[in-house]
């Protein structure tokens, strides 16, 4: 048997894995031999001060750097290089012979890296059964933490072979676990407190249990008639975990067909659960359930018949790897497949599935790559379908685009075949369970205070307002609570492609655009809702995005009565914003004049707020402009605030303020006439956004 190698890695410096890596290593002994690797090539000797085997490791080292040596009992001690100038003189191939021969003599293998992409513990990190990552119950804890899981997997380590240990150190915790967790987006498995606490040596012996179970399902595996050998182990979707790396094309191409062969096995293994759900549940209709309890239910009762039919199956491979692979089936069975967890994910803001083999994620503002896939383009196309038939949406080749939304307001848009020339491919835009608030907003240094109470005031005057930005950018989460300061006592009308403005105001119409049925009949344009929101006696009208010719019913809108409305479009500058509403005015089909669209824009339009999503993922006000009349033929505007940037702090963040540009607004007088309080020298103050930790 191959021994069960596990890996510790300290998402900061100053942890304490060492100490947990000594502690585990010397409760295994109990259980059989344990190799305990120092993969510290910098020279701290933590492992060898705490196992008091410096003597002896010097004695037993022949040349300049590794090190194997006998501690006390069952424990051998490796210690990589005992100074910074020796690890500069590690060879792969030295420590590649190394690894073999101990993971073939122990039972269990401690490493203690600094990190796992060192060319000198790579021989051990990718013969791991499972990684640790140890950190402080700490907000810089949590952030270290969020970097380590995002290096760990770009560096093709599978998300489920990752798993979290809290070490209490200091001995007080600045986040509770469950904080932790939430801001991680992992389970904690172990949280140590002090080592003096009696509590330490139970934590320390339930995570000496957890990893005797890991090296108990390892064996099973092992022994398992399943045409590989016993030390050939993988992770996640068939990537090799023993071993050098192949290096010529052939041995690729073994590899690469090892996934395959990997793959359609999991493939065929789920049509045969999926066929006994088919005869035991009625899965398909079910599927379509909308209320919650009963949905619930239903997935407890998938659950326990996915249980059931893989019961006695002894292919399935460990029994981490089991609850996987049935969690995936429930989810394929009454949810949106490999995506459902994405789904659960609070810090996934966007999912992006390009074919069934590429998935994508935005986290804090960057993208990154994601192991998850789909079977085919079938089951990808199948998702689609079920994310649309709630709100009688179609996709089929005649009809090959759509927008939808989900039952919690994500935004979902679809592009199948023949226009998607590499299968299906479906974006969705997630907004928070909680909806933002003006003040998360001043958190995040969104906007400050001062420019809050400007917002504010713009709103209550019945200011005519577009927001603009580019995709992603932020505007309809913007409008969101920006609507937020429309008084109760008046109606609102809101008219969007697909729903996802969510007022709290209780006067609030929804209309939402339709598009044409099987035979082409029944389309129903924003257009055609506006004109009819007209005779719906709003008091203002707020348009999800302008993207054609109801810019000009929009315009109307604004100037017949309907003060206080607000839209988006899409952007880069507030001068652009004025330009496109220009250019989607002409796009109505009526043959206006330049001069006449230009003056309807500017008698209808007050201001133009313009957020960006800057360098480092974070979004911002960066301009608010008036528009203050024409002079000749050009709408003129003058900025009143703008946000200046000053280049990155050390944290790699967007630094600046907000400044107000000193010009006098011309709403001033607006607000004198409507009664609102508002203090212009408060404003010209310059203020530093408060930026969340």
């Amino acid at each position: 048997m191959s021994a069960t190698v596990i890996v510790f890695i300290s998402a900061k410096g100053g942890s304490g894995s060492s100490t947990i890596c000594v502690g585990l290593a010397d409760a295994l002994q109990r259980k059989g031999a344990v190799a305990l690797v120092d993969g510290d090539v910098i020279g701290r000797r933590n492992i060898a001060v705490l196992t008091d085997s410096i003597r002896a490791l010097d004695a037993m080292r022949e040349g300049p750097n590794v090190s194997v040596a006998r501690a006390a009992g069952a424990l051998t001690v490796v210690e990589m290089s005992p100074s910074f100038d020796a690890g500069f003189t590690i060879k792969m191939s030295d420590v590649e012979v190394l690894a073999g021969g101990i993971c073939e003599a122990a039972r269990y293998v401690v490493l203690d890296a600094n990190q796992p992409f060192s060319g000198a513990v790579r021989p051990f990190a990718v013969r791991a059964t499972k990684f640790f990552v140890v950190s402080e119950p700490t907000l810089l804890g949590a952030a270290s933490t969020r970097s380590m899981l995002v290096e760990l997997t770009k560096f093709g380590i599978s998300r489920s072979l990752i798993e979290i240990v809290l070490n209490g150190r200091s001995g007080h915790s600045e986040i509770s676990r469950g904080e932790f967790e939430k801001a991680v987006g992992g389970g904690v498995v172990a949280e140590f407190p002090l080592l003096t606490d009696r509590r330490y040596k139970k934590t320390m012996e339930a995570l000496c249990a957890h990893v005797a179970e890991l090296a108990a399902s390892q064996e099973l595996l092992q022994m398992a008639p399943s045409g590989r050998a016993a030390g050939d182990r993988r992770t996640g979707e068939g990537r090799r975990t023993e071993g050098p790396a192949p290096q010529t094309p052939a041995e690729r191409s073994v590899v690469s067909a090892e996934q395959r062969n990997r793959r359609e096995a999991r493939d065929r293994l789920k049509a045969e659960v999926h066929e006994g759900l088919a005869t035991r549940l009625d899965v398909v209709i079910a599927s379509h359930a909308t209320d919650a309890e009963k949905m619930a239910e239903l997935r407890e009762q998938v659950g326990a018949t996915v249980t059931e039919i893989m019961q006695g199956r002894t292919d399935l491979g460990t029994a981490e790897e089991v609850v996987v692979l049935r969690q995936e089936i429930v989810d394929e069975a009454l949810g949106f497949g490999p995506i459902e967890d994405l789904l659960r994910d609070d810090e996934v803001s966007e999912i992006m599935v390009n074919g069934c083999e590429n998935v994508y994620v935005e986290r804090g503002g960057k993208l990154e790559k994601t192991a998850k896939r789909f079977t085919n383009n079938g089951q990808l196309r199948l998702v689609i379908e079920r994310m649309i038939a709630p709100i009688g949406r179609r996709i089929d080749e005649s009809s090959p685009l759509v927008d939808a939304r989900l039952a919690d307001g994500s935004r979902v848009n679809a592009v199948i075949e023949p226009l998607a020339i590499d299968g299906p491919t479906l974006t969705i835009r997630r907004f928070g369970k909680r909806r933002l608030t003006i003040q998360d907003l001043v958190r995040l240094g969104a906007v400050s205070e001062n420019v809050v109470e400007f917002l504010r005031a713009i709103v209550e005057a019945r200011l005519n307002i577009v927001i603009s930005g580019g995709t992603g950018s932020g505007k309809t989460t913007f409008l969101n609570i920006l609507s937020g300061y429309i008084p109760q006592g008046e109606r609102i009308v809101t008219i969007e492609d697909a729903a996802e403005l969510r007022l709290d105001q209780d006067h609030v119409v929804r209309l939402e655009a339709r598009p044409a049925n099987l035979q082409g009949k029944g389309e129903v344009l924003i257009r055609d809702l506006m004109k009819n929101a007209l005779r719906m006696r709003p008091d203002r009208i707020i348009v999800g995005e302008c993207r054609s010719g109801e810019a000009l019913d929009m315009l109307q809108a604004m100037n017949t009565g309907h003060d206080g409305s607000l839209t988006t479009v899409h952007a880069n500058t507030a001068r652009d914003a004025l330009s496109r509403i220009e250019t989607m005015v002409m796009m109505a089909g009526f043959d206006l004049p330049v001069r006449a669209i230009r003056e309807q824009v500017s008698s209808a339009i007050d201001l133009v707020i313009q957020i960006s999503r800057l360098r480092d993922g974070s979004r911002k006000v960066v301009s608010v402009s008036e528009v203050v009349g024409m002079e000749g033929d050009i709408v003129t505007m003058q900025e009143v605030l703008r946000y200046q940037q000053h280049g990155l702090d050390k944290q790699g963040k967007v630094a600046g303020e907000f400044r107000f540009t000193g010009v006098q607004p011309y709403c001033m007088k607006r607000f004198e006439e409507m009664g609102i309080s508002f203090d212009i020298h408060a404003f010209a103050e310059t203020e530093r956004p408060k930026v969340a930790v």
